[in-house]
């Protein structure tokens, strides 16, 4: 029979060598864990992923609006026929051209909100009235 250990666990004692490289591997395993399935982010990566949704979100209210101004045209069907006959790079172009992008306090325009505007206007099948218009906004 083989000779059992009386001390086994209990009587391990590990030197200051083993608990350093111990505590530095599990440190590594940890970070290695956390940013690759635990969701954690860098300062410079968080800073990018903020502008980003800024950006969406003011081309999305930008275009919100664009949408019942082209709706609110009086003319507004002829522009939707003609909106949908351009190719879609010369759609953004065409709503651009028309002003309905444009909010008075901003001097330049939204990246991305003509196109969303147009995107949103080309999926319509039909007109909504004004009145459905100013109270969906």
């Amino acid at each position: 029979m083989a000779e059992v250990n009386e001390g086994g666990w209990a009587a391990y004692r590990p030197s200051k060598t083993v608990w350093f490289w111990s505590v530095v591997g599990a440190s590594i395993v940890t970070m290695i864990v956390g940013f690759t399935a635990g969701g954690w982010t860098t300062a410079g990566r968080a800073s990018l992923m903020t502008d980003r949704a800024v950006r969406m979100a003011r081309a999305e209210l930008i275009s919100d609006i664009c949408v019942h101004n082209f709706v609110a045209a009086p003319n507004a069907a002829e522009n939707l026929k003609a909106l949908k006959s351009k190719s879609s790079w010369e759609q953004d172009d065409f709503i651009e051209n028309g002003g309905w992008a444009v909010v008075d306090g901003l001097s330049k325009s939204v990246p991305n909100a003509a196109n969303t505007c147009a995107d949103a206007l080309v999926k319509l099948k039909e007109l909504p009235s004004v009145a459905e218009a100013e109270t969906s906004s």
